[in-house]
């Protein structure tokens, strides 16, 4: 007889993780999954083609969440996701990272008492400030078997007192390392944005945090940063909806290589390609890990700490002067990307052996 496993994802970077373990659960007869999507990010991205493209199984259920305020949309989750767990009747419910729909997914697992999995569980910025700390924190307390990407993860949660708590925490290794080994193998041959634009000797950035897009003074530091050191290595900026918008409204010229939103081969594409990585996204610090490039974070503190540990990672926040000066430093240094931080890449099948012995 197969248990029932309800997975529930919100965003394209969900997706892209999640078929990572769908994967591997595809060959245990002993697990049936059902997969639910929030809606809680509406991606252009994310058509027919990108489902077929990417082999990811399509969500047998979509429940269409939109709402710009927090509450409203976390509220209307858990109502819809409740729905589909009376319904589908799961052993356990699944979860990852550390978005509005985690905690919906959670919260509604927990009140009806269905047991919860944690990917990516044990991560922590330490600025209470962040929606995805509180929603990391909250998922972690009440979930039952916790899959930790990193030892530092794992000893987070011993530190906090899991072992004390009714779960199972352990270092499975992340499964974005799995997506990333799985699809880069991918590119061979492949039109992308690096082959269009016959780019070569850049550096990478993104720039879509709410702590540095909704503070002008931040903004306008870092795009004047970026500027500057457009002006002696080449930047490449796929620039986020929303930064665009906020970059407009405040009078900001952003003088780098703008291109639109890319999606996750172009990006891969361009980070096998690219000198270095500016960011301050989680995801991009530790891909920019496993594809051996050095990498300059936006932002005040990182989940990441191995990668500041090794000095492959350097946190500038919001500084110009520092942005400029540790990008300049970086390009001219070596570093060594030999340690395995992050599993090795078999990320999905440690999860799964987990689930199994855990049912």
């Amino acid at each position: 007889m197969h248990k029932k496993i309800l997975t529930v994802v919100g965003a394209r970077p969900q997706f892209i993780k999640a078929a990572a373990v769908s994967r591997a659960m595809k060959g245990h007869s002993s697990l049936r999954e059902v997969i639910l999507h929030t809606g809680q990010h509406y991606d252009d991205n994310m058509s027919e083609v990108f489902f077929r493209e990417m082999d990811i199984p399509e969500p047998q259920y979509n429940l269409g969440v939109q709402a710009s305020l927090q509450g409203e949309m976390t509220g209307a989750m858990i109502a819809g996701i409740e729905k589909v767990i009376l319904d589908e009747k799961p052993d356990m419910l699944l979860v990852y990272g550390d978005t509005n729909s985690t905690i919906a997914g959670a919260l509604a697992a927990s009140k009806l008492f269905i047991k919860i999995i944690h990917v990516e569980a044990g991560l922590r910025s330490h600025n209470m400030k962040m929606s995805e700390e509180i929603n990391r924190i909250l998922t972690d307390r009440i979930s039952s078997l916790l899959c930790c990407p990193t030892e530092n993860a794992f000893n987070n949660l011993k530190l906090e007192g899991f072992s004390n708590f009714n779960c199972t925490f352990l270092n499975t290794g992340d499964v974005m390392q799995d997506a990333a080994l799985y699809y880069s193998s991918m590119l061979e041959g492949r039109k992308t944005i690096v082959t269009e634009k016959k780019l070569n000797d850049f550096i990478l950035c993104t720039l879509h945090r709410a702590e540095n897009t909704n503070d002008p003074k931040r903004l306008s530091d870092i795009v004047d940063a970026l500027n500057k050191i457009h002006e002696t290595n080449h930047v490449v900026l796929p620039l986020h909806p929303r930064t665009k918008k906020t970059v407009e409204a405040l009078g900001l010229k952003l003088n780098v290589d703008v291109v639109p939103p890319q999606g996750y081969f172009d990006m891969l594409a361009l980070l096998k390609n690219c000198r270095m990585v500016l960011t301050d996204s989680g995801g991009l610090q530790k891909e920019s890990y496993f594809f051996r490039k050095p990498c300059v974070t936006l932002r005040d503190e990182t989940e990441w700490a191995e990668l500041i540990e090794i000095g492959c990672n350097k946190l500038v926040g919001a500084d110009n002067k520092k942005i400029i000066s540790t990008v300049n430093e970086m390009l001219n240094q070596n570093f060594n990307f030999d340690t395995e931080l992050f599993g090795g890449g078999i990320a999905s099948k440690n999860i799964i052996a987990a689930i199994e012995k855990f049912l």
